[in-house]
């Protein structure tokens, strides 16, 4: 086992047990991953959820690729923001950091104090095609509401060397050539200023981690 860390984020409504079978997965790699446990009790705040990431980070013996899947590809990037020295990489699936002074992931409908799960409808096609009535069970069982003051956080990101950092962009429900036009189009403003940026295929819905676990941590052992 190396000494070399892959912090693992999940995104909305997803504990760390959505890596499970990643981290089985990279171990037979001998590659070591921490998936992060986000607070997510009602008054949690989307710095909360920031520091349980830098807390993992900052324990690392050496620099961490940093996983942001869905909207917590943002919380990786904040990371990153904060710890540009400590973070060699930052992979994203399925999804791209906000620029700063936006809403981190005000999606869904608010009732209390927190986001549920919307159900499937927002995401049926490409997002949810390759999981079946019983995977879609499971997911709904295990997902957990979004706090209010994490979902409606303003994205702060003030650290220039940010766009050092080596980018992997892992691409599920949509491709490549998809993102290149993103980016020529200017829709991805974050991405375009990264100096190292590789777009990587993956075929699967929203959430390969669930789907393709074996095929996701083919591609993210050789990240460091």
């Amino acid at each position: 086992m190396t000494d070399e860390h892959i912090v693992l984020v999940g995104g909305l409504w997803l504990d760390a047990s959505t890596w499970s079978g990643v981290v089985s997965e990279l171990e037979k790699r001998d590659r070591r991953a921490v998936p992060v446990s986000l607070p997510v009790e009602p008054e949690t705040t989307l710095d909360d959820q920031v520091a349980a990431v830098l807390a993992a980070v900052d324990a690392a013996p050496g620099p961490s690729v940093v996983v942001g899947h869905s909207a917590a590809c943002s919380l990786a990037w904040i990371v990153a923001d904060r710890r540009p020295g400590r973070v060699a990489k930052v992979v994203l699936i399925g999804g791209f950091p906000n620029a700063d002074g936006e809403e981190y992931a005000n999606f869904f409908p608010i009732t209390d104090g927190l986001m549920p799960f919307p159900g499937w409808e927002p995401f049926e096609g490409a997002d949810a095609a390759d999981l079946d009535e019983p995977a879609r069970q499971a997911f709904e069982a295990a997902a957990v509401p979004v706090p209010e003051g994490v979902a409606k956080a303003v994205v702060r990101l003030t650290e220039e060397r940010r766009y050092d950092v080596p980018v992997v962009l892992i691409c599920p429900e949509f491709t490549p050539a998809q993102v290149r036009e993103w980016l020529a189009g200017g829709d991805l403003p974050e991405l375009s200023k990264v100096k190292h940026l590789d777009l990587v295929d993956i075929d699967s819905g929203h959430w390969p981690q669930l789907t393709r676990p074996a095929e996701l941590a083919g591609l993210l052992a050789p990240t460091v």
